[in-house]
């Protein structure tokens, strides 16, 4: 890959995913460079149907469908960060299909806009996060792919619930889209009407708790993989993960009003996330600890409340 398509997909992930790229900067050079151009390459994607929803339908997809030839490599590429994934997607052999599913995702968001079940929408997100875990993983090349891969897939639909969570308004505002799940809304008596009219309410906090409690077990899931992927890699993706599950303690200090307020995160908490992430890896290189002791996540402790109980309990 040429040097200036790598240029060209980091400027647009330092522009656009600005906590992204403080854990990418921790990746060794052979993985950074690559991953500059798989989220250019994402943004790219995303910006057909986020930034450009006043484009009728038939505009997005056809726009789309250019992408994924481009993508593929079926025609030749019209920008830098194009021509870069091509010559990516050959070196790493990323399967067609993820390209295919991601694509395929994006275009979900120009007609559905709201999601009945989780399960629903967890099929959404294989295509567009569990896809972008699965290419993260093909460029780290690890040893143990097979047994990483199920974790990355966790860990990226991780990430995309938390910015679900987190951009609640933003969501409904520019694009008229509700990614909470409508059966957890409705398990709570929380209509589409008063999301719209950005109305908190208790109820609508016990939703978010809810929905935050599940992207916890994400996570979780998501970090025990940590440990498969080769060892310059996993500072990166453990501080990744402990800055975007940060995000959570914003959310709960605010009371779960992600409706009135957008949650972010200063450069100084970012900073500080690093630094207590960095202290915590050099005493010991085991991620899930460390992620135990320094990130948002509530810790799950053995449940010794008895016979008929079981299982484990956050203690935070």
């Amino acid at each position: 890959m040429q040097q200036e398509h790598i240029d060209a997909g980091k400027e647009i992930q330092k522009q656009t995913g600005k906590t992204f790229y403080l854990a990418t900067r921790f990746l060794p050079k052979r993985v950074r460079h690559a991953t500059h151009v798989l989220y250019g390459f994402f943004r790219i994607a995303d910006e057909v149907v986020d930034d450009a929803a006043d484009a009728p339908p038939a505009t997005q997809r056809a726009e789309l469908e250019s992408l994924r030839a481009q993508a593929l490599g079926e025609v030749d590429p019209d920008e830098p960060v194009l021509e870069a994934f091509q010559e990516l997607r050959d070196r790493y052999e990323i399967d067609d299909s993820e390209v295919e599913e991601f694509i395929d995702a994006m275009a979900t968001d120009i007609t559905t806009s709201r999601y009945e079940t989780y399960a629903d929408l967890e099929s959404y997100m294989r295509g567009s996060a569990a896809a972008v875990g699965v290419m993260m993983t093909a460029i780290m090349e690890p040893e143990m792919e097979e047994t990483a891969l199920p974790h990355a897939i966790k860990l990226g639909e991780a990430f995309q619930l938390t910015n679900f969570l987190r951009d609640v308004r933003e969501d409904i505002v520019d694009r008229d889209r509700i990614y909470l799940p409508q059966e957890t809304l409705r398990s709570h008596g929380v209509s589409n009407d008063q999301i719209e009219r950005l109305e908190y309410s208790e109820s609508f906090a016990a939703a978010m708790a809810e929905e935050l409690k599940r992207a916890e077990t994400l996570y979780r899931e998501g970090v025990a993989g940590i440990r498969y992927l080769p060892e310059d890699c996993q500072l990166p993706v453990l501080l990744a993960s402990v800055l975007y599950a940060e995000h959570h303690a914003v959310i709960r200090a605010n009371e779960y009003d992600v409706l009135t307020r957008e949650p972010s995160l200063s450069t100084t908490r970012k900073l500080w996330c690093l630094a207590k992430t960095r202290w915590h890896w050099h005493w010991s290189r085991d991620p899930e600890a460390v992620f135990q002791r320094v990130s948002a996540v509530p810790t799950l402790e053995p449940d010794t409340r008895g016979p008929g109980h079981g299982g484990r309990v956050p203690t935070r």
